[in-house]
Protein backbone atom coordinates (compact mmCIF):
# COMPACT_ATOMS: atom_id res chain seq x y z
CA UNK A 1 0.00 0.00 0.00
CA UNK A 2 1.18 3.53 -0.83
CA UNK A 3 0.32 7.02 0.37
CA UNK A 4 -0.54 9.15 -2.68
CA UNK A 5 0.44 12.75 -1.97
CA UNK A 6 -2.26 14.99 -3.44
CA UNK A 7 0.06 18.02 -3.49
CA UNK A 8 2.96 16.71 -5.59
CA UNK A 9 1.59 13.37 -6.89
CA UNK A 10 4.32 11.24 -5.29
CA UNK A 11 3.88 7.82 -3.66
CA UNK A 12 5.27 6.67 -0.31
CA UNK A 13 5.16 3.13 1.09
CA UNK A 14 2.84 2.65 4.08
CA UNK A 15 4.39 0.80 7.07
CA UNK A 16 2.73 -2.51 7.92
CA UNK A 17 2.89 -5.13 10.63
CA UNK A 18 3.79 -8.00 8.30
CA UNK A 19 1.68 -10.77 6.83
CA UNK A 20 -0.09 -13.15 9.20
CA UNK A 21 -1.20 -16.52 7.83
CA UNK A 22 -3.80 -18.54 9.73
CA UNK A 23 -4.48 -22.25 9.09
CA UNK A 24 -7.96 -23.01 10.40
CA UNK A 25 -9.68 -26.39 10.65
CA UNK A 26 -13.27 -25.48 9.89
CA UNK A 27 -16.40 -26.99 8.44
CA UNK A 28 -18.65 -30.01 8.85
CA UNK A 29 -16.00 -32.27 7.32
CA UNK A 30 -13.56 -31.66 10.19
CA UNK A 31 -13.30 -34.60 12.61
CA UNK A 32 -14.03 -32.29 15.54
CA UNK A 33 -17.41 -31.66 13.95
CA UNK A 34 -18.09 -35.33 13.26
CA UNK A 35 -16.86 -35.40 9.68
CA UNK A 36 -14.33 -37.65 7.90
CA UNK A 37 -11.52 -35.09 8.21
CA UNK A 38 -10.00 -32.32 6.12
CA UNK A 39 -7.67 -32.92 3.17
CA UNK A 40 -4.22 -31.37 2.79
CA UNK A 41 -3.35 -29.44 -0.34
CA UNK A 42 -1.95 -31.86 -2.93
CA UNK A 43 1.49 -31.32 -4.50
CA UNK A 44 1.33 -28.66 -7.22
CA UNK A 45 -1.97 -27.22 -5.99
CA UNK A 46 -2.56 -23.49 -6.46
CA UNK A 47 -5.48 -21.07 -6.08
CA UNK A 48 -6.33 -17.38 -5.79
CA UNK A 49 -8.81 -15.24 -3.91
CA UNK A 50 -10.03 -11.80 -4.91
CA UNK A 51 -9.60 -10.03 -8.25
CA UNK A 52 -6.92 -7.36 -8.92
CA UNK A 53 -9.17 -5.82 -11.61
CA UNK A 54 -12.17 -5.22 -9.35
CA UNK A 55 -13.00 -1.64 -8.44
CA UNK A 56 -16.51 -1.88 -7.02
CA UNK A 57 -18.97 -4.10 -5.16
CA UNK A 58 -20.35 -6.35 -7.90
CA UNK A 59 -22.85 -8.63 -6.16
CA UNK A 60 -25.65 -7.93 -3.64
CA UNK A 61 -24.34 -8.62 -0.15
CA UNK A 62 -25.18 -12.04 1.26
CA UNK A 63 -24.11 -15.67 1.24
CA UNK A 64 -26.46 -17.32 -1.24
CA UNK A 65 -24.02 -18.28 -4.00
CA UNK A 66 -20.33 -18.64 -4.80
CA UNK A 67 -20.04 -15.18 -6.40
CA UNK A 68 -21.22 -13.57 -3.19
CA UNK A 69 -19.00 -15.79 -1.05
CA UNK A 70 -15.94 -14.93 -3.17
CA UNK A 71 -16.70 -11.25 -2.78
CA UNK A 72 -17.20 -11.61 0.98
CA UNK A 73 -13.86 -13.45 1.33
CA UNK A 74 -12.18 -10.04 0.97
CA UNK A 75 -12.66 -8.01 4.12
CA UNK A 76 -11.40 -4.71 5.58
CA UNK A 77 -11.56 -3.44 9.15
CA UNK A 78 -10.70 0.01 10.49
CA UNK A 79 -9.08 -0.39 13.91
CA UNK A 80 -9.94 2.48 16.25
CA UNK A 81 -9.32 3.34 19.89
CA UNK A 82 -12.53 1.50 20.74
CA UNK A 83 -11.54 -1.66 18.89
CA UNK A 84 -12.36 -2.94 15.41
CA UNK A 85 -15.19 -1.23 13.61
CA UNK A 86 -16.29 -0.46 10.07
CA UNK A 87 -15.69 3.06 8.82
CA UNK A 88 -18.40 5.34 7.51
CA UNK A 89 -18.49 4.23 3.88
CA UNK A 90 -17.87 0.52 4.35
CA UNK A 91 -20.46 -1.78 2.78
CA UNK A 92 -20.33 -4.76 5.14
CA UNK A 93 -16.55 -4.39 5.30
CA UNK A 94 -16.01 -3.88 1.57
CA UNK A 95 -13.78 -1.21 0.10
CA UNK A 96 -11.52 1.40 1.63
CA UNK A 97 -12.90 3.62 4.43
CA UNK A 98 -12.76 7.40 4.19
CA UNK A 99 -11.64 8.14 7.74
CA UNK A 100 -8.49 7.66 9.79
CA UNK A 101 -7.86 4.25 11.38
CA UNK A 102 -6.04 5.12 14.58
CA UNK A 103 -5.18 1.50 15.37
CA UNK A 104 -4.33 0.62 11.75
CA UNK A 105 -6.14 -0.42 8.62
CA UNK A 106 -6.62 -4.19 8.63
CA UNK A 107 -7.15 -6.13 5.38
CA UNK A 108 -8.03 -9.84 5.33
CA UNK A 109 -8.13 -12.45 2.59
CA UNK A 110 -9.71 -15.86 2.93
CA UNK A 111 -8.70 -18.58 0.50
CA UNK A 112 -11.24 -21.04 -0.95
CA UNK A 113 -11.63 -24.13 1.27
CA UNK A 114 -13.30 -26.61 -1.09
CA UNK A 115 -11.76 -28.45 -4.06
CA UNK A 116 -13.13 -30.45 -7.00
CA UNK A 117 -10.70 -33.25 -6.09
CA UNK A 118 -9.28 -33.46 -9.62
CA UNK A 119 -7.64 -30.31 -10.94
CA UNK A 120 -4.57 -28.78 -9.31
CA UNK A 121 -5.33 -25.52 -11.13
CA UNK A 122 -7.76 -24.12 -13.70
CA UNK A 123 -7.42 -21.53 -16.50
CA UNK A 124 -8.89 -18.81 -14.29
CA UNK A 125 -7.15 -20.26 -11.17
CA UNK A 126 -10.61 -20.22 -9.51
CA UNK A 127 -12.99 -22.76 -11.04
CA UNK A 128 -11.38 -25.82 -9.40
CA UNK A 129 -12.09 -24.32 -5.96
CA UNK A 130 -15.10 -23.07 -4.00
CA UNK A 131 -16.08 -21.84 -0.55
CA UNK A 132 -17.97 -23.59 2.25
CA UNK A 133 -21.63 -22.66 2.61
CA UNK A 134 -21.00 -19.97 5.26
CA UNK A 135 -17.58 -18.95 3.88
CA UNK A 136 -15.32 -20.19 6.68
CA UNK A 137 -17.60 -22.96 7.92
CA UNK A 138 -20.42 -25.24 6.82
CA UNK A 139 -20.41 -27.70 3.93
CA UNK A 140 -18.72 -27.83 0.54
CA UNK A 141 -20.87 -27.71 -2.64
CA UNK A 142 -21.48 -31.06 -4.40
CA UNK A 143 -19.27 -30.17 -7.38
CA UNK A 144 -16.36 -29.31 -5.03
CA UNK A 145 -16.76 -32.01 -2.37
CA UNK A 146 -13.21 -32.08 -0.92
CA UNK A 147 -12.90 -29.94 2.23
CA UNK A 148 -9.52 -28.24 2.73
CA UNK A 149 -7.88 -26.28 5.51
CA UNK A 150 -9.14 -22.69 5.65
CA UNK A 151 -6.31 -20.21 5.04
CA UNK A 152 -6.69 -16.59 6.15
CA UNK A 153 -4.17 -13.85 5.26
CA UNK A 154 -4.08 -10.65 7.31
CA UNK A 155 -2.08 -7.41 6.96
CA UNK A 156 -2.41 -4.25 9.08
CA UNK A 157 -1.16 -0.95 7.67
CA UNK A 158 -0.23 2.06 9.81
CA UNK A 159 -2.25 4.70 7.95
CA UNK A 160 -2.46 6.82 11.12
CA UNK A 161 1.28 7.60 10.92
CA UNK A 162 0.51 9.91 7.98
CA UNK A 163 -1.87 11.86 10.21
CA UNK A 164 0.65 12.27 13.01
CA UNK A 165 3.34 13.33 10.51
CA UNK A 166 1.03 16.01 9.11
CA UNK A 167 0.91 14.57 5.60
CA UNK A 168 -2.82 13.78 5.71
CA UNK A 169 -5.73 15.57 7.37
CA UNK A 170 -8.70 13.15 7.31
CA UNK A 171 -11.05 15.98 8.30
CA UNK A 172 -10.44 17.90 5.09
CA UNK A 173 -8.78 15.45 2.67
CA UNK A 174 -10.11 12.22 1.12
CA UNK A 175 -8.58 8.77 1.69
CA UNK A 176 -5.11 9.03 0.06
CA UNK A 177 -4.00 5.40 0.03
CA UNK A 178 -3.70 3.14 -2.99
CA UNK A 179 -2.56 -0.44 -3.54
CA UNK A 180 0.54 -1.09 -5.63
CA UNK A 181 -1.64 -2.37 -8.49
CA UNK A 182 -3.17 1.09 -8.95
CA UNK A 183 -6.32 0.39 -6.95
CA UNK A 184 -7.55 3.39 -4.88
CA UNK A 185 -10.82 1.65 -3.92
CA UNK A 186 -9.67 -1.43 -1.98
CA UNK A 187 -11.80 -3.82 -4.02
CA UNK A 188 -8.75 -5.09 -5.94
CA UNK A 189 -7.21 -6.66 -2.80
CA UNK A 190 -6.31 -10.25 -3.71
CA UNK A 191 -3.97 -13.11 -2.87
CA UNK A 192 -2.34 -16.19 -4.39
CA UNK A 193 -1.51 -19.58 -2.88
CA UNK A 194 1.06 -22.06 -4.15
CA UNK A 195 1.42 -25.25 -2.15
CA UNK A 196 4.93 -25.51 -0.74
CA UNK A 197 4.33 -28.02 2.03
CA UNK A 198 6.62 -31.09 2.08
CA UNK A 199 4.66 -33.97 0.63
CA UNK A 200 2.51 -35.62 3.32
CA UNK A 201 3.48 -33.40 6.27
CA UNK A 202 0.40 -31.19 6.35
CA UNK A 203 -1.97 -34.18 6.18
CA UNK A 204 -0.27 -35.82 9.17
CA UNK A 205 -0.45 -32.53 11.09
CA UNK A 206 -4.16 -32.20 10.27
CA UNK A 207 -4.83 -35.74 11.46
CA UNK A 208 -2.65 -35.76 14.58
CA UNK A 209 -2.67 -32.18 15.87
CA UNK A 210 -6.39 -31.61 16.31
CA UNK A 211 -6.94 -33.19 19.70
CA UNK A 212 -9.93 -31.84 21.72
CA UNK A 213 -8.25 -32.71 25.02
CA UNK A 214 -5.19 -30.61 24.10
CA UNK A 215 -6.23 -27.03 24.85
CA UNK A 216 -3.11 -25.56 23.19
CA UNK A 217 -3.85 -27.35 19.93
CA UNK A 218 -7.46 -26.24 20.09
CA UNK A 219 -6.31 -22.64 20.70
CA UNK A 220 -3.98 -22.62 17.72
CA UNK A 221 -0.61 -22.84 19.49
CA UNK A 222 1.64 -24.05 16.68
CA UNK A 223 4.27 -25.36 19.07
CA UNK A 224 1.67 -27.78 20.45
CA UNK A 225 1.96 -29.82 17.25
CA UNK A 226 5.17 -31.89 17.71
CA UNK A 227 5.39 -32.48 13.96
CA UNK A 228 6.10 -28.81 13.28
CA UNK A 229 9.25 -26.82 14.06
CA UNK A 230 8.65 -23.16 14.86
CA UNK A 231 11.63 -20.95 14.06
CA UNK A 232 12.45 -17.89 16.22
CA UNK A 233 11.39 -14.53 14.78
CA UNK A 234 14.93 -13.18 14.39
CA UNK A 235 15.87 -16.22 12.31
CA UNK A 236 12.77 -15.88 10.14
CA UNK A 237 13.39 -12.18 9.42
CA UNK A 238 16.88 -13.02 8.14
CA UNK A 239 15.37 -15.28 5.48
CA UNK A 240 14.90 -12.91 2.55
CA UNK A 241 14.76 -13.57 -1.15
CA UNK A 242 16.67 -11.22 -3.43
CA UNK A 243 14.53 -9.11 -5.74
CA UNK A 244 14.29 -10.39 -9.32
CA UNK A 245 13.11 -7.00 -10.65
CA UNK A 246 15.43 -4.01 -10.50
CA UNK A 247 13.10 -1.13 -9.65
CA UNK A 248 12.53 1.06 -6.59
CA UNK A 249 9.59 0.17 -4.36
CA UNK A 250 10.42 2.19 -1.23
CA UNK A 251 11.09 5.82 -0.44
CA UNK A 252 9.44 8.67 -2.33
CA UNK A 253 8.36 7.46 -5.79
CA UNK A 254 7.09 9.44 -8.76
CA UNK A 255 4.92 6.51 -9.89
CA UNK A 256 3.76 3.13 -8.65
CA UNK A 257 6.09 0.17 -9.34
CA UNK A 258 5.59 -1.59 -12.67
CA UNK A 259 2.94 -0.34 -15.05
CA UNK A 260 0.05 0.36 -12.69
CA UNK A 261 -1.74 3.63 -13.42
CA UNK A 262 -4.43 4.55 -10.91
CA UNK A 263 -7.82 3.28 -12.12
CA UNK A 264 -10.78 4.27 -9.98
CA UNK A 265 -13.57 2.32 -11.68
CA UNK A 266 -16.33 1.47 -10.95
CA UNK A 267 -15.75 -0.72 -14.01
CA UNK A 268 -13.02 -3.36 -13.84
CA UNK A 269 -9.47 -2.10 -14.30
CA UNK A 270 -7.21 -3.00 -17.22
CA UNK A 271 -4.07 -4.99 -16.39
CA UNK A 272 -1.01 -3.71 -18.22
CA UNK A 273 2.46 -5.12 -18.87
CA UNK A 274 5.67 -3.53 -20.09
CA UNK A 275 4.67 -4.26 -23.69
CA UNK A 276 1.37 -2.35 -23.59
CA UNK A 277 1.96 0.20 -20.83
CA UNK A 278 0.18 3.51 -21.57
CA UNK A 279 2.41 6.55 -21.70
Amino acid sequence: MYFHNSVNGTFEEVPNGGLLVYYLQRGNADRINGGPGLTAFPPGFRMITGDPKRRSLQFPWGMANQDQLRQRAIEWVCLTTGGAQLSDNFDSGAGFPSTDCIGGFNARLQMPNCWDGVNLDSPDHISHTAFMSTLDNGVCPPDHPVALMTILFEVTWDVHSFVTSGKWNPNTQPWPFVYANGDPTGYGWHGDFYNGWPDGLLQVAIDQCNTPSNSDQMNGVTEACPLLTVLPVDQVTECKRASVVNEPVSGILTKLPGCNPIQRGPQNATLYSASNCPT
